[in-house]
């Protein structure tokens, strides 16, 4: 019965209702072979002016094949109606929700399904279902919306990196605004087209130096536009400095890595302070005056300027280094202590104290980080 089958769709060679639904009940290696082939020729049969009737009783024998049938026929015919974007949705529907090697096809490529089939999708099957969908050509914001919800990092990478997609003003400020911690998201968001060029100048504050030409070129951003962002830039790093507990244990362990090969240098320093990571120069910075992380933050944000060039002095900090770290953690505080006479007398004092009397109370400091009166330093009066 099973060979007779599978001989009589080959000597046919033509899909027939009665041989498809034998094919399919039948388990031997001809008859799946048969019903393999006899599938992969149904969207042909369909293109080739099929009658409605016709049309109608093939798809009914696949809606009997996909609950009968083995998963490679399953595969084979979710691949062909991936092709068709007129196969009956009920259809396209159940092969949607099948194991993932049947679904992808569909999920990735049919026309027959709708946004609110493709969201059912991502919000009752498995990752891999989310994936294939993310990766769709031209999906909608119903569809993208509901990939964001999933809250898989992954995913919504895989989305953003589709740039045929569609995503609402309001879903993308909100994955702007979780670029800040999630910098899986940062290059992709960067790279869309349909960012915005308010949205770009928002993340020019958080993401790479690389990624901050990026946004340059491709938003056309004017000499002094990228001058603002850049000062927004330190005075963020800065106010964050204190809540980065994290980010501050990974620059202390990168910092002492830095001193034990050698390479930590005044122009290390600068450098890291130049591209905008406050964390590691702290650790640096305490770590090449041997003063505490805590201490050191404050010492950078004493409005007088006098303890950070006590350290200077002592550490043997040239002046335009010290001037660029004093510029810095200035832009950084209130306005009211940001005065022109500020900066003037920390230039003073950084010229008029002896390196002894820097000296001295530098070793006082790290002798008792935190005594009294600590900023009364007596020098350069």
């Amino acid at each position: 019965m099973s060979n007779a089958n599978a001989i009589e769709y080959q000597e046919h060679g033509k899909v027939e209702g009665e041989i498809l639904v034998a094919l399919a009940r039948d388990r031997s290696a001809p008859a799946r072979r048969a019903l393999v082939e006899a599938v992969t020729e149904i969207p042909e049969a369909a293109d080739e002016g099929t009658s409605q009737r016709e049309r109608k009783l093939m798809f009914d024998i696949l809606r009997r094949l996909i609950h009968e049938a083995e998963m490679v026929v399953r595969r084979t015919i979710s691949v062909r109606l991936s092709e068709m974007d007129d196969a009956p949705r009920d259809l396209v529907r159940v092969l949607a929700n099948d194991k993932i090697e049947i679904a992808y096809p569909i999920l990735t490529k049919s026309g027959a399904l709708e946004d609110d089939d493709l969201a059912e999708v991502i919000e009752h099957r498995t990752f891999e279902h989310q994936l294939a969908v993310a990766i769709r050509s031209n999906i909608g914001e119903t569809v993208t919306d509901a990939l964001v919800d999933t809250g898989d990092k992954n995913v919504i990478k895989c989305l953003l990196q589709n740039t045929t997609s569609e995503i609402s003003r309001a879903t993308m400020e909100y994955l702007v605004e979780q670029s800040e911690r999630e910098d899986i998201f940062r290059e992709p968001l960067v790279r869309r087209e349909d960012l915005g060029k308010d949205l770009a100048e928002r993340m020019f504050l958080w993401v790479s130096r690389s990624l901050r030409e990026v946004i340059v070129q491709d938003w056309d951003l004017d000499e002094r536009t990228v001058e603002r962002l850049i000062t927004d830039a330190g005075k963020r790093s800065w106010k964050n400095t204190d809540t980065a507990e994290e980010r501050m244990s990974k620059a202390q362990s990168l910092a002492e890595s830095l001193d034990e090969q050698g390479l930590l240098s005044q122009e290390s320093m600068m450098r890291i302070l130049r591209n905008g990571d406050v964390a590691l120069f702290i650790a640096m910075f305490s770590r090449f005056t041997k003063l505490d992380d805590s201490f050191v933050k404050r010492i950078l944000f004493d409005p007088g300027g006098r303890a950070l060039a006590a350290a200077c002095i002592s550490t043997e900090i040239d002046e335009e280094s010290f001037r660029l770290i004093y510029g810095f953690a200035r832009k950084a505080r209130p306005s009211a202590n940001k005065g022109r006479r500020d900066y003037q007398e920390a230039l003073y004092y950084y010229a008029q104290t002896p390196t002894d009397a820097a000296n001295d109370i530098v070793k006082r400091w790290r002798q008792h980080p935190d005594p009294t009166g600590m900023w009364d330093l007596g020098i350069a009066q």
